[in-house]
């Protein structure tokens, strides 16, 4: 497929998530963005000693026509310097272009992107950052701004967009999506007898498995507790440790810690998985998040046991697809009897269920409200450009 050129609508990404880091909801809706749009994804800053060539922009494009722009800027320098430099590198790198879409995942931006006055302003909210570790004391005062410069503001969870109703007057829930047809390779992967991964093919049966970011959102006593119960069960852990010590990381024989992989190599991974377990803790950073896995595991054909998150509960609990524990006794049974139970009594209704939130038709969908806003806005000032309400390449 031809990407839009320099001549397509602008769409600026600000984002405190790293493209490479986990394929997740930002990559998903940009990469189908950028059918439409030429998209710069614009990160948070990377650390380095100082140097000559600091600060710098450092730039990418990949295959989608995605460009990835990183911040490099010198270790020590406070906030205002940094969103000083910040401003001065994207203004460079804008050269004069007005974004036609900013698109947030991070308030911390507007401390170097509010004087952009883009025609359309976005907030996909995709967690409670305030409720996360590390996070500034600057962010829910920055969020609030966002929310009175915000068009339209997405949520990717239903405890999200209840949250946020009352603060916006264009609240839409949009939880996130499932690449299904990549995720059921791993069906037909295990319907195949396909050799496994090296690190993973020599672990016996049953295999508890999880995939995703290991942070202070994860219940490690549980899983420790669990894996004590069980020591006949191999618990396979994939993704990368941040923010917490990885000496914390509990060291069983059974829990095999295998680091992060790309998302093309998880149906390989998923396909000898007998379990998934998603052993998230009850505390502030959880209180609002509607995790992406659940419905990963399922279009891989992957029975799932999970803590009782509330969306969790009533969007896939609630309807008997996701076994719900609330303690190392009842994880090892909700564990034994989604092991037991046959797929054929549960894919039919976890595929008509994931058939209903593919992201293509959740693109499609933000992509139409983005137009309308900016359809509102172009009607109230003749002077903006009507590009960005153009018809789109692809939805």
């Amino acid at each position: 497929m031809t990407q839009p050129g320099a001549q397509a609508p602008l769409l600026l990404c600000l984002s405190h998530l790293r493209w490479d880091f986990v394929f997740q909801r930002p990559q998903h809706l940009l990469t189908r963005a950028a059918r439409s749009y030429r998209v710069i994804f614009f990160e948070e800053p990377k650390r380095q000693p100082p140097a000559p060539d600091l600060p710098r922009l450092d730039r990418h494009r990949l295959p989608s026509g995605v460009e990835v722009v990183v911040p490099i800027l010198p270790t020590g320098m406070d906030e205002a310097a940094s969103d000083d430099a910040q401003r001065a590198m994207l203004d460079g790198l804008l050269a004069g272009q007005r974004p036609d879409v900013a698109w947030y995942y991070t308030p911390m931006s507007l401390g170097f992107t509010s004087h952009l006055q883009p025609l359309v302003t976005v907030y996909d909210c995709m967690d409670e950052l305030s409720a996360f570790r590390g996070a500034s004391p600057q962010l829910t005062l920055r969020e609030r701004r966002l929310l009175r410069q915000a068009d339209v503001v997405f949520t990717g969870g239903r405890s999200l967009y209840e949250a946020k109703l009352g603060l916006h007057p264009r609240v839409h829930l949009f939880t996130s999506g499932v690449d299904s047809a990549h995720f059921a390779q791993a069906r037909t992967l295990r319907g195949a007898g396909a050799p496994e991964p090296a690190d993973q093919a020599g672990l016996p049966h049953p295999r508890i498995g999880w995939f995703g970011v290991v942070d202070e959102r994860m219940d490690l006593e549980l899983l420790d507790a669990v894996a004590a119960r069980r020591p006949d069960w191999s618990f396979v852990m994939i993704g990368p440790v941040v923010k917490i010590d990885p000496a914390s990381c509990p060291r069983r024989p059974n829990i095999h810690w295998l680091g992060g992989r790309k998302m093309d190599e998880l149906p390989a991974y998923l396909a000898g998985w007998d379990c998934g377990f998603m052993n998230f803790a009850l505390n502030e950073s959880t209180r609002f998040i509607s995790p992406t896995k659940t419905p990963e595991y399922l279009a891989a054909g992957v029975p799932v046991v999970s803590t009782p998150i509330k969306d969790v509960v009533r969007s896939w609990g609630a309807e008997g697809l996701v076994g719900i524990a609330t303690d190392a006794d009842t994880a090892v049974a909700e564990i034994e009897s989604a092991m037991a139970r046959p797929r054929e009594a549960w894919l039919p209704q976890a595929d008509r269920l994931l058939s209903q939130g593919s992201w293509d038709s959740i693109w499609s969908s933000m992509h139409e409200l983005l137009r309308q806003a900016a359809a509102t806005k172009v009607a109230g000032d003749g002077s903006v450009s009507s590009r960005a309400v153009a018809s789109p390449n692809h939805v």
